[in-house]
């Protein structure tokens, strides 16, 4: 399914992963939004359950593993030219723990870097983006032991 002028919404799958009072961040390597800051993340890909996808993204895109642990927002990003839609994807983000891996950057990502919560506003990200975080900052820390696994 072509990405750009697509006939019908995508799902796509972001990862909040949250690690000692930091947010992992990627700087997108391509359209839409290349060049900005955001959660890791991409397409789910046919046959692929949700936390799946989201495991598979963050690795690809920052080489973390990770355990999707709740959903933490359900949203959709459409992008306009004009009257087409040019992009339009209906995405599930997770808060996710890191579990294990090596921060490094994927071949469609141009950096990746994890992030003090009070130094988010010197990062080019969505507001919507910012929403997400926030209330995945607010959640783990409301979870004194691990939230329930979301399946």
């Amino acid at each position: 399914m072509k990405r750009e002028y697509p006939r019908h919404p995508i799902v796509g799958v972001g990862g909040v992963v949250i690690r000692d009072g930091r947010v992992l961040l990627i700087r997108r390597g391509t359209e839409p939004l290349k060049g900005e800051w955001s959660i890791p993340g991409g397409m789910l890909e046919l046959g692929e359950n949700l936390a799946e996808g989201v495991r598979r993204e963050v690795l690809e895109e920052t080489g973390m593993r990770v355990r999707p642990m709740e959903v933490v927002a359900v949203l959709d990003r459409v992008q306009k030219n004009g009257k087409r839609v040019r992009y339009h994807y209906v995405i599930i983000d997770y808060v996710c723990r890191p579990t294990g891996g090596r921060l490094k950057p994927g071949s469609d990502v141009l950096d990746a870097r994890w992030v003090e919560r009070k130094e988010l506003p010197r990062y080019k990200i969505t507001p919507m983006a910012a929403e997400v975080i926030a209330e995945a900052f607010d959640r783990t820390r409301k979870h004194k032991s691990p939230p329930r696994k979301h399946r």
